[in-house]
């Protein structure tokens, strides 16, 4: 195969990766606290000689998440907290500390704040939260006080990374770091609202009808090419 082919089919690929990562976003409109990911393209130039010049390659395999603010919803719920600002909610899960935006907490049968996949929520010294079951009314502040019945009883421990590149992804929701964790200095919890995911539906379909046509082309081309090498060949055969 010629360089230009081999040009196109690295090309194709990260187009492809690209569709998946759109296609992922879509796919979370609905998330609560979903962050979008976007593929970012890199070329990679090979020197082939002093006469014959050089030949690119495309790449797709880094990804960047955005962090930009989603809407807040309002649903309520006692337990539905949305983080206004820049800052993540503490969760204790077996592989280790991971943070989060989605704010869609219940209490446990021991009456520990939870996640829906039931990792603990936890406050400004990293210990697990606790809500009374037979309290009356649970009230949480914007600097993240919860009081039950009026009585102030624990902080909800809202964080940054000191490092923001350090971030890694897991599912779009939860994220680990090994970066130092500070305080949110600036951000602020809004009780019986939750953040919606920040994908930004019309920009992520055009998207993805611009890279389903990036990928058209480049398959007519193969095909165009593939039948240019197989009439060389027959004519060459055919002497």
């Amino acid at each position: 195969m010629g360089n230009t082919v081999y040009t196109t089919i690295t090309r194709q690929s990260g187009l492809m990766n690209e569709m998946r990562v759109v296609a992922n976003n879509i796919a979370n409109l609905a998330t609560t606290g979903f962050r979008a990911e976007s593929a970012i393209f890199s070329e990679f130039v090979i020197p082939l000689g002093v006469s014959e010049g050089s030949m690119s390659m495309a790449r797709a395999n880094a990804h960047v998440t955005s962090f930009q603010q989603g809407a807040m919803t309002r649903t309520g719920g006692t337990f539905d907290l949305g983080v206004n600002g820049d800052g993540f909610f503490q969760l204790e899960t077996p592989a280790g500390m991971r943070l989060t935006r989605a704010g869609a907490f219940s209490p446990n049968a021991a009456g520990e704040l939870v996640s829906p996949e039931g990792f603990n929520l936890l406050d400004v010294g990293g210990s697990p939260i606790f809500a009374p079951l037979d309290a009356d009314q649970i009230s949480i502040s914007a600097d993240g006080t919860l009081s039950a019945d009026g009585n102030p009883l624990a902080q909800i421990g809202l964080v940054v990374p000191a490092n923001r590149d350090s971030l890694v992804r897991e599912d779009g929701v939860k994220f680990k770091t090994e970066s130092e964790l500070l305080p949110a200095d600036y951000a602020t919890v809004s009780q019986g609202f939750l953040e919606s995911s920040n994908v930004e539906a019309v920009q992520q379909i055009a998207r993805m009808i611009e890279v389903q046509r990036s990928y058209e082309m480049g398959q007519s081309f193969l095909e165009k090419e593939d039948e240019r090498l197989r009439s060389i060949m027959t004519l060459v055969g055919g002497r």
